[in-house]
């Protein structure tokens, strides 16, 4: 692809770095925004800036926040004896948007995937382990996608927390196993929170 600006070409090379954007695409975004009013892009520019500079981790579950608590962990009118351990913000999301769920969280940061390189120290378990000790926590709920990848992320932290007077469930199966927990419909998803099972059921299954 032949460019007649350095300044086009460092742009479309940017844009292209995004997951699933290839040369072409990041090409036709960058005219779309070469064509669009300087103040739009200005707008752009400075939301992405201020979301990498200034987004923080809430320090009680790892979720995105403005602020060094997030909105769900400080809200009074959430249930703080229930945990639902997920892997990012997008299943977070996807959970609050059933409007059927109203403990708390713990955001993992991913799941354990030895091809990917990815070991349990590498996950926020640790963390999770001391609020059951220390926040009387009194459920845990296992809300990982249904994969390899998810059941054994979900079994390491179940042997972490043996011991612990806390007792764990796990979302009920009306999600496809393979499925990730992000793509399922609201419906789905909020019966799967409500009809949650004991995960030692889980084990037997």
């Amino acid at each position: 692809m032949n460019f007649s600006s350095k300044i086009l070409e460092e742009a479309v090379n940017q844009v292209s770095q995004l997951p699933g954007i290839g040369k072409r695409t990041a090409l036709r975004l960058v005219l779309h925004l070469m064509r669009q009013p300087e103040q739009n892009t200005d707008l752009l520019s400075d939301a992405l800036l201020k979301m990498r500079h200034d987004l923080n981790f809430c320090k009680n579950c790892h979720n995105v926040s403005d602020v060094e608590i997030c909105e769900i962990c400080s809200s009074l009118n959430r249930d703080q004896s229930i945990v639902c351990v997920v892997e990012d913000i997008r299943d977070v999301m996807a959970i609050e948007n059933t409007s059927q769920y109203r403990g708390l969280y713990h955001v993992l940061g991913g799941k354990i995937s030895p091809m990917d390189g990815i070991g349990p120290q590498d996950l926020k378990v640790r963390s999770l382990v001391d609020r059951v000790k220390n926040k009387g926590v009194t459920e845990i709920i296992f809300a990982l996608s249904p994969t390899i990848e998810g059941d054994t992320t979900n079994f390491y932290i179940f042997k972490q927390l043996d011991g612990l007077e806390v007792n764990t469930s796990t979302i009920a199966r009306g999600i496809a196993v393979g499925d990730e927990l992000e793509f399922a419909d609201e419906v789905t998803l909020g019966r799967s929170i409500l009809h949650r099972v004991p995960y030692e059921n889980s084990l037997k299954s």
